[in-house]
């Protein structure tokens, strides 16, 4: 990712400009209103032709702008853009300020992207984290989530247009990911060390979010193959057969088998139905989920559960259990790390953030009901007893092919949702050892492979560098879900670790200096109590977290 300036437009019968060495493009003085950013047919014509360059680089992008995550990862955006003019492209394609193809999001897009980031694998542990908080503390804690993750994106907000410097060089410039944020206000506005590091510690924070979430997924998905094995089993034999259907090593190697074959599929990441899919497949799973707790409820004829929660037999172990759960709500939440690619999207007027701010409210609000009616009807039904996996702990045994077609649908969504994560992944080190190793055959050179059974013109391209890192990342996530296949404690370890950092204390800091907040206002203060509060939490659930990991390891 790297901030692209835009330069002056050169004269007619010379080659324009690449795309990374643009400067900033001033504004020309004209008495004339409809030549007051072009001054001449020379730079109209130059700066179509940069318009053209710069959209054909980002055809592809825009392919997939939202690879769908109950975790997201981030998007290859190179750097926000400063370009104040608008206007009609070639081919009548009309043009946003920057240059780009004319956004045409509106509130209720922005409403379903964001909903479509929220909900993913982490909706399953709800009702294993209420049973843990009890009908007190459960409820409580997912309302408590709910509001910083509304300040949170709030305070984000407004920083996908960055405030106008001295020479007008950043004047209401976009952000276009979470990264070129955090680099222009944190970097390039103090134009400092401290700035350089936060930005590095963002991007470090970002692509661990990524790995941890693959070994997740590689978790989840073996839970899922074995429930559906034993759900069958269950179903011909009885609820009382010994369908243990082995444990879920196998299961997670041949996930981990099927990844190292995608992970080599040339243009893997550009396959934009994948998020489509996605989407689906994340609604379907949690609304039978819902569906199946509020089901076993009317069953029951009562509701079960406690204002306590699940007993413990001594004090640090309900503790520790407290700050699993509350990691668990944390991994399920906040959406920050893809706020401003969804704002990216927004049409303008009315501005962006207002618009962003609207879609926040509506998101937060139904994903709070959601939220609250996963996790406390799977509390209500189950009670005490709860599973940590809502569709694999076998309090449902019966229709048992709507439980196969919801594990079935986890494991879809998580097959195109690690290779999301990855890609980006990917594409970094890529990008990295190639800038590195420049004249290295190993990591540049690419041969042509036949495929057996393919057409004659039609070969596959092997690099070898590729073929090892990506092998490599593969066996390491798959090996480490094999040490840890502890579904909760490792999702309350994500949850917990990216929390503070990405959800509170990067937006915190860019808003204020955004807004000019300065040390020692009462909104100042007002934002580091805040801060300070949620890193407590966010510490808390990380140390119970791992300590959960820990115990169930040397257990």
């Amino acid at each position: 990712m790297w901030l692209w300036t835009r330069q002056k437009s050169p004269p007619v019968g010379r080659r324009p400009p690449k795309v990374s060495s643009i400067r900033p493009l001033r504004a020309t003085q004209s008495a004339s209103p409809t030549q007051g950013w072009i001054a001449s047919a020379d730079e109209l014509y130059s700066l179509l032709t940069v318009l053209v360059t710069r959209l054909a680089t980002r055809h592809e992008l825009r392919a997939l702008r939202f690879p769908n995550a109950g975790c997201w990862p981030m998007a290859q955006h190179h750097g926000s853009h400063s370009l104040e003019v608008g206007g009609v492209g070639a081919g009548g394609v009309e043009l946003d300020d920057d240059g780009h193809a004319a956004r045409t999001g509106n509130l209720w897009t922005c409403f379903a992207h964001i909903i479509t980031a929220v909900i993913g694998c982490g909706v399953l542990a709800l009702s294993w984290s209420v049973a843990q908080l009890g009908w007190v503390g459960g409820p409580v804690a997912m309302l408590c989530f709910a509001f910083v993750t509304y300040l949170s994106a709030f305070l984000l907000s407004h920083c996908y247009r960055s405030p106008a410097s001295d020479d007008g060089s950043l004047k209401r410039q976009r952000n276009y990911t979470y990264m070129d944020a955090v680099r222009t206000h944190l970097e390039l506005a103090r134009a400092t060390r401290p700035g350089e590091k936060r930005t590095w510690l963002c991007g470090l924070f970002q692509y661990l979010n990524m790995y941890g979430t693959a070994i997740a997924y590689t978790i989840t998905t073996a839970t899922c193959l074995r429930a559906i094995v034993r759900a069958n089993c269950y179903h011909s034999q009885g609820h009382s057969a010994p369908c243990g259907a082995g444990g879920d090593h196998l299961y997670m190697l041949l996930f981990g088998a099927a990844q190292a074959v995608l992970s080599l599929i040339p243009n893997f990441h550009s396959m934009a139905w994948l998020s489509a899919v996605a989407a689906v497949m994340s609604f379907t799973y949690a609304t039978i989920g819902l569906g199946l707790g509020l089901a076993k409820t009317i069953e029951n004829g009562a509701i079960k559960g406690s204002v306590a929660g699940v007993p413990m037999s001594t004090a640090p172990q309900k503790v520790w259990r407290v700050a699993q759960a509350i990691g668990d709500i944390a991994f399920a939440y906040p959406y920050t790390i893809v706020l401003l690619e969804i704002q990216d999207t927004l049409k303008s007027p009315p501005p962006e953030s207002e618009t962003m701010q609207k879609g926040n409210v509506l998101a937060v609000l139904a994903t709070t009901f959601f939220y609250l009616a996963v996790g406390c009807f799977g509390y209500a039904a189950f009670g005490n007893a709860a599973p940590g996996n809502l569709l694999t702990g076998f309090g449902f045994y019966e229709p048992y092919w709507l439980i196969d077609f919801a594990n079935a649908c986890i494991v879809l969504h998580l097959l195109g949702g690690y290779q999301m994560f990855s890609q980006q992944i990917f594409t970094f080190a890529d990008r990295s050892l190639a800038a590195r190793f420049p004249n290295s055959a190993f990591v540049n050179k690419s041969y042509a492979v036949k495929v057996p059974g393919a057409p004659a013109s039609w070969s596959y391209s092997l690099n070898l560098q590729r073929l090892c890192f990506r092998t490599a990342y593969v066996a390491s996530t798959t090996g480490l879900a094999l040490l840890f296949p502890y579904f909760n404690e490792v999702l309350g370890v994500l949850g917990a670790v990216v929390f503070w950092p990405l959800a509170i204390y990067l937006p915190v800091e860019m808003y204020c200096v955004q807004r000019g907040v300065l040390p020692w206002t009462r909104t100042w203060v007002a934002l580091q109590a805040f801060s300070v509060v949620c890193f407590v939490v966010g510490t808390f659930a990380f140390v119970g977290s791992v300590e959960g990991v820990i115990r169930k390891r040397l257990g």
